[in-house]
């Protein structure tokens, strides 16, 4: 007798309360504020790209997390590396941008590699913080996938630290967050991180 699948959970991000004539309005009122006037032809839609582009960035792709039986009792370190990421920094609304390395020890399921990328965007794509999110990610996917572990391990550039303030360029932040086997098991823990290229 067959089992039946699993369903896939459907991850979306409620965005109901996106309006984009409203964002506009307030971007031109903004840039009026800095003394930057939008009445040449090419700021005149200024306002306009800039509602979309942060409407852009704070809006996730919904997706399917699927994930499978872990038939073969498969339960060695599964790791994506060098996820792309882009976020907006909380404080300032400026972009950090750099790239996430996710990584699990299997318990009775697996997931769709894929998705490892899929929910770094869906917790990436708000204002947010470093720190938080990388445990975001961790947490969920513990509790989503109920792992022997997880790691997740993100490294950024924050325009809010290298084009404004103190103007560190090309300085970058790392975060990391272990959990279950990957925190407690020094062999496990080492080689996820010699993995993503850190010191165990």
């Amino acid at each position: 007798m067959s089992i039946p699948a699993t369903p896939a959970l459907r991850v979306v991000r409620d965005t109901e309360g996106v309006d984009l004539a409203a964002a506009e309005q307030a971007a031109a009122r903004f840039l009026h504020a800095l003394g930057i006037s939008t009445d040449t032809e090419s700021l005149r839609r200024t306002p306009a790209r800039m509602a979309r582009a942060y409407a852009e960035l704070f809006s996730p792709r919904p997706f399917d997390l699927t994930t499978f039986p872990n038939d073969e009792g498969y339960d060695e370190l599964v790791l994506a590396r060098g996820i792309p990421l882009r976020s907006v920094c909380e404080h300032h609304l400026l972009p950090f941008v750099g790239t996430a390395h996710v990584g699990y020890l299997p318990g009775r399921r697996i997931l769709g590699l894929s998705k490892l990328a899929r929910v770094v965007e869906h917790f990436a794509c708000r204002p947010q913080v470093q720190e938080r999110l990388t445990k975001q990610v961790a947490d969920w996917l513990q509790e989503q996938l109920e792992p022997q572990g997880v790691g997740v391990v993100i490294e950024a550039e924050h325009t809010c630290m290298t084009l404004r303030g103190v103007q560190a360029t090309g300085a970058t932040t790392m975060t990391s967050t272990l959990l279950g086997a990957l925190r407690t098991d020094a062999r496990s823990r080492s080689e996820f991180l010699a993995l993503t290229g850190l010191p165990g």
